[in-house]
């Protein structure tokens, strides 16, 4: 498993653009774009997996969803 990734749903680092906001009409003034990193929340819990506890690399969307169901 790739690390900084959910051991239960395998989400992992997803890329993106930020722009600003000051852009001007023109396209000498166009607004600037940077590459930027969405990571998602991962939490290392115990978590209850058939019977027993094991440590998980966890996101938190999925400690939710795990909890609702318990």
């Amino acid at each position: 498993m790739a690390s900084g990734a959910c051991d239960v749903c395998n989400k992992t680092t997803q890329f993106g653009r930020h722009i600003r906001h000051t852009h001007g009409g023109r396209w000498e003034r166009k607004a600037t774009k940077k590459s930027r990193k969405f990571r998602p929340n991962i939490n290392k819990q115990r978590v209850l997996v058939d019977g027993g506890y094991r440590r998980l690399n966890i996101c938190t969307r999925c400690l939710r969803t795990l909890s609702k169901s318990a």
